[in-house]
């Protein structure tokens, strides 16, 4: 059930501008999450990322509070002594109180300052202020629980280090505290206990509850208004971290989440509505290759196919220039994360492709961590005997080309039977019958610790994904983060991207989407779901968005087989455009990566920040946001050309003519300028000043104004 239209709708002209100005000067923003120089997920990506746009806003006023971590703290962060006087005070009284702070910056694009709290220093205290939140919150945790228990610990160091920070102020402060996530939601709730002088701002960026119903095989969002939380979190033995993480989205003075699907599994089972929906951008900088995407797609293709020469040595049956390369990438969530859809839509998929008798090969990536021991033989071997075909053909071809030479320079025209003596005949036959295998290229590169009960590999077993010549779509299990150090695939995770087609992740849990947000920087289509933040957002600001490369699957209103079958048809379709079309299709892609920046998503934490400090410091700020429903969001328009997709153009079958294509109406030019008319002009973060502004006369009255 959708919820009402509110403020936190993500439409980017849905935004309203700030009447009062806002002088940052006397205020002071902690911003505190478990990740902060510890990545563990997500949300490592989104502060590490978040970070320069929030010093260029901030300033030396901006400080990030996280764990100390040995190992992390030798290569991310440089030791510092304190600039600000009243932080210098507040961490030497703690530190001779029996705590261990350490401060620092950040080695990350914009450097900033971090404050890191050492848990394990002071667990000494966990049994007391155990006691001491049962007493005045009554919320108990237990002691098997490691990590509640550091939870517990940095919760408590976080009150103490902002109550601290306070008591040492000379005027009254104007504190900022923005807490992610439950593991660091206990020192937002004991702010608030304590009555500290300190706008608070609690973000969750994806439910505990939700992600253990979802695991379960529920059916989570037709049933959201039914679960008895409570209950399902005892069930789950997580009812103290329910408690924590409820408890602090209570009692913040701003409660925001990630994307819209989130915000009504965030007042379902945390029983609140987000006040701001805050999207999570990218530095499109950092992806960003100019107008050289396209040449970095075919170099990195390249790449991978060297190493499909390999791995399918024996079996190389199939044209690498009419090959697809699919992809999947994320955590080990066999049903969240859509694994098991992918697949079975992959086996419909070749049943289509066969009985259409399609050229076309599809090779589908899954790159997700999983238990093993070590590489597969075979596929090691592989790449061992890719390795020596390509120095026998080096080897003849020198000696051919010496010949030749030879011949050219004596003023005769060589006689091609002579180039070649058995000697070049010998080596070529030898490396041939070296290519002879008897089984079938592996589908798992690595050696599982648990095969039998693996559920990819379960799944590829029944539905009979082998790798035969037969098949039209083959399946490579990559149970490893890709590392450009690694001896079997050497290609870091952005590379990879590059070099595929499309990206796939139908999600049926996924409250925002990395995977394809980083795909769409790249200029890499790929397929995303209603029920992903990311699928939601691009589904309210482009109104073609399969156009533009972002294929949005229904998995909320439509059964799973029906699901399946969607996603069969966008991969068939895909299969069917020309290598032009494709083309197109990416570049159009790219366009989007503005809509991703933070420069434009900013904007959202800036609201949520200004609007905590008005409700916490009614004297001091005032913010005064106008009715939401007045407001529509900007959608990019359907492109002026013949879109990409065969399901809209001319093309009744894959077998069409490369001169048709030459017929489709396009203009990448005309089109790039249609689209930079829909993107709102960044937010300046130099100047956190904002009024309101007139809009430009010559822009339609459905696109945002300019700041």
């Amino acid at each position: 059930m959708p919820l009402a239209r509110s403020f936190s709708v993500t439409s980017l002209s849905g935004l309203d501008e700030w009447d009062e100005e806002f002088d940052l000067d006397d205020a002071v923003l902690f911003e505190i999450a478990w990740e902060v120089a510890n990545k563990v997920g997500g949300i490592y990506t989104v502060i590490q990322t978040k970070a320069r746009l929030t010093c260029e806003e901030w300033g030396e006023n901006y400080f990030l509070v996280g764990p100390y971590m040995e190992s992390n703290v030798r290569t991310q962060v440089e030791l510092i002594e304190p600039t600000n006087p009243v932080l210098r005070r507040t961490i030497d009284k703690m530190n001779s109180s029996g705590c261990k702070v350490y401060f620092g910056r950040w080695l990350i694009e914009g450097s900033p300052y971090v404050i890191l709290l050492d848990v394990g220093f002071t667990a000494w205290s966990l049994d007391r202020w155990k006691s001491e939140l049962w007493e005045n919150c009554s919320i108990g945790v237990p002691w098997f629980d490691r990590e509640a228990n550091d939870a517990v610990l940095f919760g408590f160091l976080t009150a103490w280090l902002l109550g601290e920070y306070a008591a040492q102020c000379e005027d009254p402060p104007h504190i900022l505290a923005h807490f992610h996530e439950w593991l660091a939601g206990l020192g937002l709730v004991l702010c608030r206990q304590r009555q500290l002088p300190v706008a608070t701002i609690f973000t969750t960026h994806a439910t505990l509850l939700g992600r253990y119903l979802c695991a379960g095989n529920v059916d989570f969002y037709n049933n959201l208004a039914e679960f008895n939380v409570d209950k399902e979190a005892g069930d789950r033995q997580i009812y103290h971290r329910y408690c924590l993480e409820r408890a602090a989205a209570r009692c913040a003075h701003v409660f925001t989440t990630v994307s819209q699907i989130t915000a009504i599994e965030a007042e379902h089972l945390l029983k609140r509505k987000p006040d701001v929906v805050t999207p999570n951008g990218l530095n499109v900088k950092k992806f960003s290759a100019m107008h050289e995407f396209q040449n970095l797609h075919a170099q990195s293709k390249a790449r991978i196919q060297e190493f499909i020469r390999g791995h399918f040595y024996g079996h190389l049956d199939f044209n690498l220039d009419k090959t697809v390369f699919l992809f999947i990438a994320g955590r080990y969530e066999f049903s969240n994360k859509g694994a098991d859809i992918f697949l079975e839509a992959l086996a419909r998929l070749n049943y289509l492709l066969r009985v259409n008798h399609s050229d076309i090969t599809v090779i589908a990536f899954f790159i997700m961590p999983a238990r093993t021991n070590n590489f597969n033989v075979e596929t090691l071997k592989g790449q061992a005997v890719r390795k020596q075909l390509w120095d026998t053909a080096q080897t003849v071809k020198e000696r051919f080309g010496k010949k030749l030479y030879e011949s050219l320079l004596v003023g005769q025209l060589p006689e091609v039977s002579k180039m070649l003596d058995k000697e070049d005949f010998t080596m070529m036959k030898r490396a041939i019958f070296a290519t002879q295998r008897q089984g079938l290229p592996p589908v798992c590169t690595h050696n599982m610790l648990e095969d039998s009960s693996d559920p990819i590999l379960t799944c590829i077993r029944r539905i009979g994904l082998f790798n035969t010549s037969q098949d039209r779509v083959k399946v490579i299990f990559h149970p490893e983060f890709l590392s450009s150090t690694s001896p079997l695939l050497p290609m870091d995770y952005e590379e990879f991207v590059r070099g595929c087609h499309l990206g796939v992740f139908p999600s049926y849990y996924e409250p925002w989407g990395y995977t394809p947000a980083e795909c769409t920087v790249m200029g890499i289509p790929s397929v995303s779901t209603n029920l992903s933040g990311f699928g939601c957002f691009m589904e309210e600001h482009i109104a073609d968005p399969s156009a533009y490369g972002i294929y949005i699957l229904d998995r909320r209103y439509r059964s799973v087989d029906e699901s399946c079958n969607q996603l069969t048809s966008f991969l068939f379709q895909f299969c069917q455009q020309s290598r032009r079309q494709r083309i197109i299709q990416r570049n159009r892609t790219e366009r989007l990566s503005d809509l991703l920046d933070w420069r434009y998503l900013g904007r959202y934490y800036v609201s949520a920040r200004h609007m905590a400090l008005a409700k916490a410091f009614p004297d001091a700020y005032m913010y005064e946001p106008h009715d939401p429903t007045s407001t529509t969001g900007f959608r990019y328009p359907r492109p002026a050309s013949v879109p990409p997709s065969p399901a809209h153009s001319l093309h009744s079958s894959p077998h069409h003519s490369e001169a048709e294509d030459e017929e489709e109406r396009y203009d990448e030019e005309l089109e790039a300028e249609k689209d930079r008319v829909n993107i709102r002009q960044p937010y300046n973060a130099t100047h956190p000043k904002s009024k309101s502004l007139p809009a430009d006369p010559e822009l339609p009255v459905d696109l945002p104004e300019k700041n």
